[in-house]
């Protein structure tokens, strides 16, 4: 397993947090997800052979979000 934090920009609210959280946790290789909304920061630990840290920062772009 490998464990990233990403900072993003954008997060605010509960609703921010599952909608990142849902949509990283559900990319097949994600161990856990976990968002510090105070810090703007997501961690991820994933499989790195089923995943990419790309693939990860494009899946919250998605949603809307800014990873910088």
């Amino acid at each position: 397993m490998e464990k990233i934090v990403l900072n993003v920009k954008g997060m605010s609210c509960g609703h921010c947090v599952k909608a990142v959280e849902g949509s990283v946790g559900k990319l097949n290789g994600v161990e856990k997800v976990l968002v510090d909304l105070d810090k703007g920061q997501v961690q991820v630990e994933f499989n790195p052979s089923e995943l990419n840290v790309d693939t990860i920062k494009e899946t919250i772009d998605d949603q809307g979000y800014d990873v910088v």
